[in-house]
């Protein structure tokens, strides 16, 4: 690639990245993603004012988690032993022009209404491990989510991890909206 055609990619990735911000306005959730050699290191901070309980509930809804996540195409618990879950993800993370395929399965241990771990043992981006937790925080509730992972295809520096960062903060802000609509029992 030519330098004037990365710059002509890096302008239109910036726009987009804009557009999308506009959009929608999660821009009180707090997104970084690291770049360390392949690997990719994630955290997330995701305030919301709603009961545990539904924010729970939909933190662990994975069957049901590609009607309210939109980057995800299916969601399917394949196996259920007590606090321990596999769960099936199929989906498609887009950015304009960009786009990128994925799907895995993740190792799962609930610690109920507190922390969700989980792990990839098969697919796209591995190795990988997250962690999700529930906290309490200045009076509400905070979505905490820390985790790396080593994706399958190159990750450009800087745009890459703006463009993961973008994808993350919908993703987050989606989980949100939907734990409001429930909170507020609001019809999909």
């Amino acid at each position: 690639m030519t330098a004037r055609a990365a710059r002509s990619l890096a302008a239109a990735c910036l726009a987009l990245l804009a557009a999308a911000a506009a959009a929608q306005d999660n821009s009180d959730i707090a997104v970084r993603a690291v770049k360390d050699g392949q690997t990719i290191r994630v955290e997330v901070d995701a305030p919301i004012k709603a009961p545990r309980a539904i924010a729970w509930e939909v933190l662990t809804d994975y069957d049901n988690m590609a009607k309210f996540v939109s980057n995800l195409q299916q969601s399917i618990i394949r196996m259920k032993m007590g606090n321990r879950l596999q769960v099936y993800q199929k989906g498609r993370a887009s950015r304009g022009p960009l786009s990128l395929s994925f799907e895995n399965l993740r190792e799962i241990e609930l610690a109920p209404q507190t922390e969700v771990k989980s792990k990839i043992i098969s697919g796209d981006t591995m190795p990988a491990t997250f962690s999700t937790r529930i906290e309490d925080r200045d009076g509400q509730l905070h979505i905490r989510h820390t985790g790396q992972y080593t994706p399958s295809v190159w990750v450009p520096p800087v745009i890459g991890t703006m463009l993961i960062e973008a994808e993350i903060r919908k993703q987050y802000g989606e989980i949100r909206d939907e734990i409001l609509r429930r909170a507020t029992g609001a019809p999909r």
